[in-house]
């Protein structure tokens, strides 16, 4: 009981990181084996070398990766705050036009 509301059940699987460094995209994906999923408040961590992967290319890796579930509490508590933490990536800037 106490398990499922602080969470920290770990599972380990396979995974395909696919990376991309072009002009028209600058991403990273993890896409894991089996259909397994992550929720929020989930933890994962990639195992291996660091990747790097030059401007223009892209690249494919296979690792393992260690997901930690959260809990019920953890996981309720992401839901509740993430768009929040959301706004802290968005920048606004007002700024008045001078004109001469």
């Amino acid at each position: 009981m106490l398990r499922s509301l602080l969470g920290g059940a770990e599972e380990t699987v396979d995974c395909t990181v696919e990376i991309s460094n072009t002009f028209d995209s600058l991403h990273a994906h993890v896409r894991f084996d089996g259909g397994v999923t992550v929720e929020p408040g989930d933890e994962v961590i990639v195992h291996g070398k660091p990747i790097a992967v030059p401007y223009g290319d892209e690249a494919e890796f296979r690792r393992t990766a260690t997901i930690r579930r959260a809990g019920w509490l953890e996981r309720q508590w992401t839901r509740a705050t993430g768009d929040f933490e959301f706004m802290e990536l968005c920048e606004f800037s007002f700024s008045e036009k001078a004109t001469l």
